[in-house]
């Protein structure tokens, strides 16, 4: 068997899976607090916010594929993606804290200061996620084992989303007694350091396997010539930036719902708790669902599907709990089993621009997922940033009928319109599995020609 194509130890793929865990202990914290936290907390704007995330979003344009570009040429005894895992996890984790921190600067001053360690964050989290994203492209060439490998990837992503929504507020409350800042900058102090610690596992317990063709020259303008002449690339592109602009919509407005709108603010965190356990029970699904259906098709009616799910939130009362907690339910069990295929199918194309052009570029085509995952959370942040203050959110005070109407719009319609509008872009994928198998025949023909030559 071509080692490149191997099946997977149940060790590798936990200690792979870890690594999202260790992510999600600060990413989770950015995408369901970091807004209530600037507003209610900081004292910053939520139009200032909200900016301060797009303006992020410029600095990706080129960080982003910068840092796919530098993975791509990097060589050390490691491999090309877990070294980067070893060298950011500490100053991922340090910036983490720094963001959740509230010097008195003045209002000018902390908007600055937000806005510095925001930028900063999520470039150490491009340097970090974007290799080790790429990392589980290079461990197998075997489609399905990919698609395996991020079941078991988005599994533990999840548990560390569990355990962020589900604690967070309580820990905040725990350390700061009272005082929500120091309460918000000991709960990062905590999930910082486990989040250090499971990257050290991931980095220890994982392989690169699958290596660029060997005779491949470095050559950057042929390399971004074949990336967007990659057309299940591109359509996988804009489907991650909806995509995610969906989720940090609706994620960054939940907490206001509950607060403002229910009147119940812990009640966020059994919304989150249990919408992350529907998750978790479904996605086990995606790799049986992808081999009997295929990929695209499952990816397309999740997306309908869910969409539908998250525009009904919009019509519970504010006593209509269960029917709050169902919708939640049926939405993002829906929409768990497209969560590793996006992941599994930018692999597959990887390997589609190698096929076509006997050239592969693994950190570059990633870096569209990285990109994809912050412009969508920029783009979501600044537009839930700027509605709240189109609709005249004013914090900690009743809020108005307009606000009301605003927030529960953007846990409900606007995000599942835009989920659902995925499915057109989905439709014109063409990777399906008869693809898949003759792409990795011939590229594992070439691989071993290259091994004998």
């Amino acid at each position: 068997m071509n080692v490149q194509a191997t099946k997977l130890s149940l060790k590798e793929k936990i200690g792979y899976s870890l690594g999202d865990t260790a992510s999600h202990f600060v990413w989770d914290m950015v995408g369901f607090w970091i807004l209530i936290f600037y507003t209610d907390t900081f004292g910053i704007s939520a139009a200032a916010a909200g900016t301060i995330m797009l303006i992020a979003r410029f600095w990706d344009m080129a960080s982003d594929p910068i840092m796919g570009i530098i993975a791509d040429r990097t060589k050390t005894r490691w491999g090309k993606f877990r070294p980067y895992i070893l060298w950011m996890a500490l100053p991922y984790s340090i910036l983490a804290v720094l963001a959740f921190s509230t010097p008195d600067f003045g209002n000018t001053g902390k908007v600055v200061y937000a806005g510095v360690t925001y930028i900063l964050l999520m470039t150490v989290f491009t340097a970090i996620n974007l290799p080790y994203s790429s990392l589980g492209a290079v461990m197998t060439s075997d489609s399905y084992e990919r698609a395996g490998l991020n079941s078991y990837r988005f599994i533990f992503a999840f548990v560390g989303q569990f355990i962020v929504s589900g604690t967070a507020l309580y820990l905040a409350n725990y350390f700061g007694k009272g005082d929500s800042a120091k309460g918000y900058q000991y709960t990062l102090i905590l999930f910082s350091i486990v989040s250090f610690i499971l990257f050290m596992i991931t980095f220890k317990t994982t392989r690169e396997r699958v290596q660029p063709p060997k005779k491949q020259k470095e050559n950057l303008k042929e390399d971004f010539r074949n990336l967007f002449k990659n057309k299940p690339w591109v359509i996988l592109f804009f489907v991650g930036i909806i995509s995610f602009i969906m989720f940090a919509m609706q994620n960054l407005s939940v907490a206001y719902y509950f607060k403002y709108y229910i009147g119940k603010e812990e009640s966020v965190q059994l919304f989150n708790v249990i919408g992350t356990v529907a998750l978790i029970v479904a996605i086990p699904f995606s790799k049986p669902l992808a081999k009997r259906f295929g990929k695209r098709n499952v990816f397309l009616a999740s997306s309908l599907l869910s969409g539908f799910f998250f525009i009904l939130l919009y019509l519970p009362g504010v006593n209509d709990i269960y029917m709050i907690y169902t919708f939640n339910i049926l939405a993002k069990m829906a929409y768990a089993p497209a969560v590793p295929l996006l992941w599994t199918m930018l692999a597959d194309t990887a390997d589609y621009s190698e096929w076509k052009t006997g050239r592969r570029a693994t950190g570059l085509t990633f870096s569209a997922a990285t990109f994809a995952q912050k412009a969508g959370w920029g783009i979501g942040g600044a537009l839930a940033g700027w509605m709240l203050a189109i609709f005249k959110f004013t914090p900690n005070v009743e809020q108005t009928e307009i606000a009301i109407t605003g927030i529960k719009l953007m846990i409900s319609v606007f995000p599942g319109i835009l989920y659902m509008s995925c499915a057109i872009l989905l439709f014109f994928y063409s990777i399906d599995h008869q693809t898949c198998v003759v792409m990795q025949e011939e590229l594992d023909a070439r691989r071993k020609k290259e091994e004998t030559e």
